[in-house]
């Protein structure tokens, strides 16, 4: 059965906030426990751009799409490690990779290119890359993913990965049925 790619990351950011996964790197944040990035309330943002140098990654645990024309869902997070405050603003640049081939995603369906979020130290986001899982051994329908590649939004590292679920379909040679949601807080 196919739902929307909204739907699925919806479902799963859902999960990502009751489960409260903050990560444990033996630090006390000292903000009595609190996980949850916050908006910014002025447009501001209460701290620099989130940069490769100041922040951890972590992708998955997926909800992969258990058979073709099933959709699925690869969350990212990413944690303020920097010491200080930092904000993300916009969308992760995310493409997705196999062979010599590469195609970037486009944002999902509602999400805010300007959206903001300010991080403390310690306190994480995460976006999802909801996809539609292809036909096995079809390359006119699918593409054989091989890897993950994304960069915050203004940085031009990128930071690549292995993907972790099955064949990605295509919506025609240049497109992928695959986007990249916004930044969400994760647990509270």
């Amino acid at each position: 059965m196919r739902t929307a790619p909204t739907a699925i990351a919806a479902a799963l950011l859902a999960a990502l906030t009751l489960t409260a996964c903050g990560g444990n790197d033996g630090g006390d944040s000292g903000d009595g426990g609190k996980t949850a990035a916050s908006p910014s309330g002025d447009g501001k943002g209460s701290g620099s751009a989130c940069a490769t140098a100041g922040t951890a990654f972590a992708v998955g645990p997926s909800s992969a799409a258990p058979a073709a024309g099933d959709e699925g869902a690869v969350p990212v997070t990413v944690t303020n490690k920097s010491g200080a405050p930092c904000t993300v603003t916009g969308l992760a640049r995310v493409e997705l990779l196999a062979g010599g081939k590469s195609w970037p995603l486009a944002a999902q369906e509602g999400a805010a290119k300007d959206g903001e979020l300010t991080l403390a130290e310690g306190q994480s986001v995460t976006f999802t890359i909801a996809y539609v899982r292809g036909i096995a051994g079809d390359a006119q329908q699918s593409a054989d993913v091989q890897k993950l590649s994304f960069s915050l939004p203004g940085e031009k590292k990128a930071h690549t990965y292995d993907w972790p679920d099955a064949e990605v379909a295509l919506q025609s040679g240049d497109t992928l049925e695959a986007t990249v949601g916004p930044f969400t807080p994760v647990g509270d």
